[in-house]
């Protein structure tokens, strides 16, 4: 058996295109991994209600506009009733930029948290 090292692995030329929707289930599964997020939600409120989407829907609670500078991303999450909201934010914004730069080697240029609902126990 043998292992490769970092020295015998070659670079194959050509582009890698991510679509949006893979970035976008990209961000919804690191927004669930985030300490006080429950769950994902729709930008728009019906009758002013946030309903949490299911796993497979997590994309709906993303949008991402791609600019120069880099990626334009906005979160629509429920948060756990009881956590400190500032900073359940700062840290859903510090795994999504830490998970885009990192796995997907795209840079992130701002990162907006809207919070649409509290879950109670």
């Amino acid at each position: 058996m043998t292992t490769d090292s970092p020295e015998s692995i070659t670079a194959v030329p050509g582009t890698l295109r991510v679509a949006d929707r893979v970035i976008s289930d990209l961000i919804g599964y690191a927004a669930l991994e985030s300490y006080g997020i429950v769950g994902m939600a729709a930008p728009s409120l019906t009758d002013s209600v946030a309903k949490l989407l299911p796993v497979r829907a997590l994309r709906r609670g993303v949008t991402v506009k791609r600019r120069a500078e880099g990626l334009l991303i906005d979160l629509y999450v429920v948060i756990e009733y009881g956590v400190n909201l500032p900073t359940v934010s700062k840290n859903l914004e510090d795994r999504v930029r830490f998970v885009m730069e990192k796995y997907a080697e795209l840079p992130v240029a701002a990162i907006s948290v809207h919070v649409q609902g509290i879950h109670v126990q």
